[in-house]
């Protein structure tokens, strides 16, 4: 895996020259949209909206690209409904739909049909905290019952959601335990009541390991409504989505529904997956966004529009060393760690029939976006296939499921 980062990193040099002399990169602006100033958090960051700018017009580009097609060309064939969006330094280098956004009728996927992305959810609400965090609003190391009363759980901190070492059991099993009615979708607020009148048993003592646990973030999400005095769905495009130029990135609701224009969840026989109870709880998944959106979401990383270095390193710190090797677990982010002090940032997700991947080569700049709407596990698997298209050797260390 180390030589991948080395041999990715000696291809990207050159293209990175290429890009730089290339004059005729493509420009796509968004929608205007209007910040609010919020008196718990302030005025939100400006100037942040940037054009997305491409790269395909080099012979080297070029061939790269009808690599990735030709790969791309088999996926779809064997099923693949989705987006892709492979990053260079800020450059779009290929993008590519696949499929139906909505089968039934017959909507092609294209850059604005925004996708559920499961638990990549879990960057943004991780990264909503760290927003807060920065501008002295949430303590980190506060127990989560300082911010939301009663919770039952009292030894478990803020920042034990966000690195998964918390406990907590997971919402999505003990749920049905409690409650008969498993279609109606719940929002965080029913999900934290039955947690405060139930008591379902800890895992494990708070702080003590690492159990990957979608009920830390779905608590994170309430703690970001109580300190701002806002719906996570208002805070979100408020203060993330809207700043950023991320106008087809939403916080799903099912009271509202899905813009007409959104890839509806299927199995992998066109079946539509159906909302059930979990479907109305958010931050551990529920985010919807497209390829282009989630470039800007990652590029906005290196460009320090809502974030700054100190707050990023400690969001891309590992925090779990109970087993040994490359794998860990930041606040809000996957990631490798290998011991020349490169790092892979990532996350994927699934919910549904919706599969994900996000993968960061940061020191290079390199960013992998792959968003499915119809059930594929092959899309965990797309990552390594095109570091290896682009590097000339095989990536399959990068395979992971969520």
């Amino acid at each position: 895996m180390l030589r991948i980062s080395v041999n990715i990193y000696v291809f990207l040099v050159v293209l990175l020259s290429i890009i730089a002399c290339n004059s005729n990169s493509q420009q796509v602006s968004g929608k205007n949209g209007k910040n609010t100033i919020h008196p718990a958090v302030g005025d939100p960051v400006k100037g942040a909206v940037k054009p997305l700018t491409y790269d395909t017009m080099s012979p080297q580009v070029k061939e790269i690209a009808q690599r990735i097609d030709k790969f791309y060309l088999g996926q779809s064939r064997a099923g693949f409904s989705g987006g892709v969006v492979v990053g260079y330094k800020g450059h779009i280098i290929y993008e590519k739909y696949f499929g139906f956004a909505n089968k039934e009728k017959k909507i092609p996927w294209g850059p604005n049909s925004s996708c559920q992305l499961a638990s990549i959810s879990k960057t943004f609400t991780g990264s909503a905290v760290l927003y807060l965090y920065q501008r002295n609003k949430i303590d980190l190391d506060k127990p989560v019952d300082y911010y939301i009363k009663n919770f039952p759980y009292h030894d478990v901190t803020v920042r034990m959601c966000l690195n998964h070492r918390s406990g907590l059991p997971d919402y999505t099993k003990f749920i049905p335990v409690y409650n008969r009615d498993t279609r109606t979708p719940i929002d965080n607020d029913q999900m934290i009541a039955v947690m405060t009148e139930h008591r379902p048993h800890i895992e494990f003592k708070a702080g003590t390991r690492f159990t990957y646990c979608n009920t830390n973030f779905a608590v994170l999400a309430k703690i970001v409504e109580v300190v701002t005095d806002m719906s996570f769905r208002e805070f979100m495009s408020t203060y993330i989505f809207r700043p950023l130029g991320m106008y087809h990135s939403f916080v799903y609701d099912p009271h509202i529904g899905l813009p007409d224009e959104a890839a509806i969840s299927y199995r992998f026989n066109w079946v539509r997956e159906p909302d059930m109870f979990a479907d109305g709880v958010s931050g551990d998944k529920g985010i919807y966004s497209t390829p282009e959106d989630m470039y800007r979401w990652d590029q906005s990383f290196y460009n320090n529009t809502l974030l700054n270095n100190q707050t990023i390193e400690l969001a891309y710190s590992p925090c779990s060393f109970e087993r040994k090797g490359v794998k860990n677990y930041g606040l809000g982010w996957r990631m490798l760690c290998f011991p020349d002090g490169n790092k892979i940032i990532y996350h994927n997700g699934w919910w549904h029939g919706n599969n994900t991947s996000f993968y960061r080569f940061i020191k290079d700049n390199f960013t992998v976006i792959v968003l499915g709407n119809k059930f594929n596990k092959a899309i965990y698997h797309h990552a390594s296939a095109i570091v290896g298209i682009v590097n000339g050797v095989s990536g399959k260390e990068l395979d992971e499921e969520e």
